[in-house]
């Protein structure tokens, strides 16, 4: 079985910056340790101020959704949840090269 491919964009709101920054560090430090986890970035976009990215591979859906429901997701949504610019594009990969 392949690893699972995640990408998502989060924006937070004008002036709140900081605030999902700061949470998303957060987020970031505490996956890397989630059963499943192989990898997972965390990008400030250059081109769209206030906008972040995560790049994640997951070895199964399994992880991943243990990982959606864990305490640092919660906690993440608790700090930044007001501060974000609507909810999260969560983007799930299918790779396209042989």
């Amino acid at each position: 079985m392949s690893n699972l491919n995640v990408v998502a964009v989060i924006t937070a709101k004008s002036g709140s910056e900081a605030v999902v920054e700061g949470a998303l560090r957060e987020l970031a430090g505490a996956s890397k340790n989630d059963q499943g986890c192989v990898s997972y970035d965390l990008f400030a976009s250059e081109s769209a101020p206030g906008a972040f990215v995560t790049i994640e591979v997951w070895e199964s859906q399994a992880d991943l959704d243990a990982h959606m429901a864990s305490p640092h997701i919660a906690q993440m949504i608790t700090v930044a949840g007001d501060h974000l610019d609507g909810f999260p594009a969560l983007h799930t990969l299918r790779s396209l090269a042989s």
